[in-house]
């Protein structure tokens, strides 16, 4: 499965500090009809992940019936991301 879609990227302040992008509504639904297939842990989805030109491998968090893809600091620097940027995040579900 191939999803693309845009979001803002933002910063969660929790004990383990990370950048994230929101996955749409309707992402999150084809997303959610394709978890039972390739979930592991808490819901988590395993993809390959893209912003502009920099790619990465990484799992999904589900949050509140959403998705959230959590962005590295190697892919922020690369595409020169900041918190509040709009990105289009391309995902490829493994599985």
């Amino acid at each position: 499965m191939e999803l693309e879609f845009s979001g803002e990227l933002w910063f969660w302040r929790g004990p383990a500090p990370w950048h994230f992008v929101t996955v749409t509504e309707d992402g999150g639904q084809e997303l959610a009809v394709r978890a039972a297939g390739v979930s592991y842990g808490w819901g988590m989805i395993p993809v390959a992940a893209r912003i502009g030109q920099t790619g990465w491998r990484t799992s999904l968090f589900p949050k509140d019936g959403r998705y959230l893809v959590p962005v590295k600091a190697a892919v922020r620097r690369a595409e020169g991301l900041a918190v509040g940027d709009e990105v289009t995040v391309r995902l490829v579900v493994d599985g």
